[in-house]
């Protein structure tokens, strides 16, 4: 699903990334995990096509997005992958349906047609009675199923998400990391995981630390 190979960045004269390779197959949840500036949020945003690598290669889907520029790589980030950030970044103006539609109009979907769509993941999401309510009115454990919805509206290949439980309480921390088991095994999703929370890191598929801008250690889970 993902190959990632050589990858380096740096800021400046700071070396963030020092030559990074990994592989993520369709269907499995890695988390990634290690101290604070590891790394980890630079590679996620690489990975996910937020920001370029100064060396290296990544094919998601057979399509090395290293290749893409401009409105093709907004274009293959918009139907292609999912985001899913700590802080939800939902728009305090819009609903939560009209939140999780906005990737779906920007990629020409009809609106009637991502309605629909919103709404039923919405349900699947068990928020069914919080289509219209906007974010304010909405819990931080619903605000992130929102997101969650949002990330997921254009049938991803792959979702990327940075702290996704960072803001959350243990309990809704907790739902949330199932609700991640349930999307692979109900819509055979994949995901990319950066965390501080050892045990969604432990319910990963596979977790890989990072300590200096490397991979220092790989770990099948269960």
């Amino acid at each position: 699903m993902l190959v990632a190979e050589g990858i380096f960045k740096k800021y400046g004269d700071l070396p963030i990334l020092k030559g990074i390779d990994l592989e993520i197959k369709k269907r499995e949840v890695v988390s990634i995990v290690g101290a604070s500036g590891a790394g980890k949020t630079t590679l996620l945003q690489i990975l996910g096509t937020l920001d370029e690598p100064d060396s290296g290669s990544i094919s998601i889907a057979g399509q090395i997005t290293n290749e893409l520029k401009g409105n093709q790589l907004a274009r293959f980030r918009n139907e292609r992958l999912g985001f899913i950030f700590q802080f939800h970044q939902l728009l305090p103006e819009f609903t939560a349906l009209e939140n999780v539609i906005i990737p779906a109009l920007l990629g020409q979907r009809s609106k009637n047609d991502a309605l629909k769509k919103g709404a039923e993941l919405l349900d699947f999401l068990g928020l069914a009675h919080r289509l219209e309510h906007k974010p304010n009115a909405l819990s931080g454990g619903e605000q992130q199923r929102v997101a969650v919805a949002r990330a997921l509206i254009n049938d991803p290949d792959i979702i990327f998400a940075d702290e996704p439980s960072g803001n959350l309480d243990s309990k809704n921390s907790q739902e949330l990391h199932e609700l991640f088991f349930r999307l692979k095994a109900e819509m055979d999703q994949t995901f990319v995981i950066v965390t501080h929370n050892r045990e969604l890191a432990a319910m990963s598929d596979r977790t890989l630390e990072m300590k200096d801008g490397v991979i220092v250690n790989t770990h099948a889970n269960g």
